[in-house]
């Protein structure tokens, strides 16, 4: 049945997802990073943009998406979350199976903020170390103008 329906909120459009992934890889070729995969998700975890640079592998695509999962669902970077959890292996591995294993706690997933501080998605990106993927994830974000947020001061 066809016809007319309401309209959701977009808070990243397609074309701003696709711009914070450009910004990422043109800091990644600079910096002459490996191959790199990013995901930008929206504030309700859905993929608005992903993209795979040439000769990256596979699996870098699920490993992107679960930085960026891992950030959305905690409210901090992903590399915060592992940090803050070294000694509490049991939360990790039981938020990952509450995720069905879509929650990878390592540095690389960034939150995207808006004017008042407040989540509007997140940036994933796996293929080189993770400094250097939450470096590119950053860039991107900064590319369009947005605010990043690693944690709370």
């Amino acid at each position: 049945m066809a016809g007319k329906v309401f309209r959701s909120s977009v808070q990243i459009t397609r074309e701003r997802a696709r711009a914070i992934l450009d910004g990422a890889f043109a800091q990644a070729r600079g910096a002459g990073t490996e191959p790199l995969t990013a995901v930008v998700l929206d504030g309700g975890g859905h993929v608005v943009a992903a993209e795979r640079e040439d000769g990256c592998a596979p699996l870098r695509f699920p490993v992107a998406r679960g930085k960026a999962f891992a950030a959305l669902g905690i409210g901090v970077a992903s590399g915060v979350v592992g940090a803050r959890n070294t000694e509490r292996p049991a939360f990790l591995a039981s938020v990952s199976a509450a995720s069905d294993g879509h929650f990878i706690p390592v540095a690389g997933g960034v939150l995207i903020l808006d004017d008042d501080q407040c989540v509007i998605g997140a940036v994933g990106v796996s293929g080189a170390s993770s400094a250097e993927d939450e470096s590119a994830a950053i860039a991107g974000i900064r590319a369009v103008g947005l605010a990043h947020g690693l944690e709370p001061s």
